[in-house]
């Protein structure tokens, strides 16, 4: 089974899967799909996280995120004038590092040639693709970001407007460099012309990047073991830093100390989970980073002794001010998962950030490139500080769940900074309120960030005023909160229980 959020890369990856590939291939060929016809969330310009269960055997985390230009300093930046690193600076761009991933991946678990699982990809970059009606809106949405007269408009602005739903859209650079790397792998990406013209393209626009980031970086993506803590009996697996999953861990961590089951009212239950992802979410941002530079923190966060001091910060009548555990103040994305017959199991994930990444395309190459390093910070004391070879704090992460050794689901939920608290709230619906994991996915979501506790449709107004009469600032999102993907595999017959959110395009199949 296969599941993902566009039906072409559902399609192709159970292709591969009737041919006799494994999860690893179709994970890949239908990543490889959706960085063609999902060119707004996720492309080869970007980067990659998996967690992939061979079956029998223990949960493997691979890190595929990229690191910062090897002359790039805050004092470096500060020289040049930059005081933020905004989306769509060339400074937001690190060496992608997905297709080292997909290479290491494949290198080690594959078993068809990777020009087989590019094949569909590259057919809908040359020979087009329909826009599909999630697509359509979210480009539509996002096109302002792209600049007129910019290569990226030209591209994704036909006729200088966002393509309808059913249009056909091409990318025929996108389709030679992946033919590029499925001739000769990742060194088709970060060696020779291919690398010289993208490092040419960002030191024009102002970038530090030299060619040799580029080659310095084929071998970028490195395995790495999971963390992991329990919920209600249950072990969930995520990557750690620099991603985002320590945040879902320590979401659930403070979340198991209260009931969460259906008996307890919706606005205890949102108002609980709003107030656990305001605190992860503040340790999130002051203390993770490079592994390098944060090291023992998953260790330490999840400890009983600050998971306690944490959640009895928690009034359950009272929406309240986060604060760090050390009691000091410091003030866009594709995800699949896939089940092969032999009970291999994968949790992937692909993003360029930001709609559009950084909206920054190299017309030599057609490579769009993220702007993952926005997330940096450029004050030297900060864990999370821009430096040589570091990489930046991400919130892409997959997910794992597993039961007494077993893995039972391999999930993930997209929508940027929303998917660790999206992770916390799909497992309590599963595993406090018995949901089966499609019901726990079409739930409508709620997300505390940045001052705001935002709501999609479907909330009742007496709940909305129970909420609001606690001191949360409600405000309605402005789109779907997120999508998600899990297959659940039953413990007792081997059956695969696949779902996809309905907030996307996508799709669960399997045969």
């Amino acid at each position: 089974m296969i599941a993902t959020s566009h039906p072409l890369a559902t399609s192709a990856g159970l292709g591969v899967l009737a041919e006799g590939g494994n999860a690893a291939d179709a994970a890949i060929c239908a990543c490889a799909v959706q960085c063609v016809t999902d060119s707004h969330m996720t492309g080869i310009g970007g980067d990659c996280f998996v967690l992939y269960a061979p079956a029998g055997g223990e949960v493997r985390a691979l890190n595929g995120s990229g690191v910062a230009p090897a002359a790039a300093t805050p004092d470096a930046l500060r020289e040049r004038g930059i005081t933020e690193l905004a989306q769509t600076s060339p400074h937001s761009v690190t060496i992608p590092g997905a297709i080292s991933a997909w290479c290491l991946l494949h290198d080690e678990y594959g078993t068809l040639p990777l020009d087989r699982l590019f094949a569909p990809a590259i057919r809908y970059a040359e020979e087009g693709f329909p826009i599909t009606a999630r697509v359509a809106r979210d480009w539509a949405m996002s096109c302002d970001t792209l600049k007129p007269g910019d290569h990226a408009a030209r591209l994704f602005l036909p006729g200088g407007h966002a393509p309808r739903a059913g249009a056909i859209m091409r990318q025929p650079l996108l389709a030679a460099r992946l033919r590029e790397i499925a001739a000769k792998g990742a060194a088709g990406f970060y060696t020779g012309e291919t690398a010289a013209k993208m490092s040419r393209y960002l030191r024009e626009l102002g970038g530090l990047h030299r060619e040799q980031d580029f080659h310095d970086s084929m071998s970028i993506a490195r395995w790495e073991k999971p963390i992991s803590a329990s919920y209600r009996g249950h072990e969930v697996l995520e990557c750690g830093p620099n991603g985002q999953g320590l945040a879902a861990l320590l979401i659930l961590r403070i979340l198991e100390g209260f009931e969460m089951g259906a008996q307890v009212p919706q606005a205890d239950r949102i108002h609980l989970l709003a107030e656990a992802t305001k605190l992860a979410y503040h340790h999130r941002d002051a203390l993770i980073a490079d592994p390098a530079h944060c090291e023992g923190i998953a260790q330490q966060l999840l400890s009983d002794q600050v998971v306690d001091g944490l959640r009895s910060r928690i009034d359950p009548s009272r929406a309240t001010e986060p604060v760090l555990w050390t009691e000091a103040e410091h003030k866009d994305t594709i995800y699949l998962c896939v089940v092969d017959a032999e009970g291999n199991a994968i949790s992937f994930i692909n993003s360029i950030f930001h709609a559009f990444g950084s909206t920054l395309l190299d017309p030599e190459t057609g490579v769009l490139f993220h702007s993952r390093g926005s997330s940096f910070r450029l004050d030297p004391s900060h864990p999370n500080a821009i430096g040589p070879g570091k990489r930046p704090m991400h919130t892409i992460i997959p997910g794992m769940l597993r039961e007494n050794g077993r893995v039972t689901m391999p999930f993930g939920v997209m929508g940027g900074h929303y998917q660790a608290a999206g992770h916390a709230s799909f497992l309590s619906a599963v595993l406090d309120r018995g949901l089966d994991i499609q019901a726990a996915m079409e739930e409508p979501r709620t997300f505390a960030f940045d001052g705001e506790l935002q709501f999609e449709p479907g909330l009742p107004d007496d709940v909305r005023r129970d909420l609001e009469s606690r001191g949360h600032r409600l405000v309605r999102a402005p789109g779907p909160i997120g999508g998600a993907q899990a297959i659940r595999i039953d413990g007792e017959t081997g059956a695969l229980i696949g779902a996809s959110d309905s907030r996307k395009d996508g799709m669960a199949a399997g045969y």
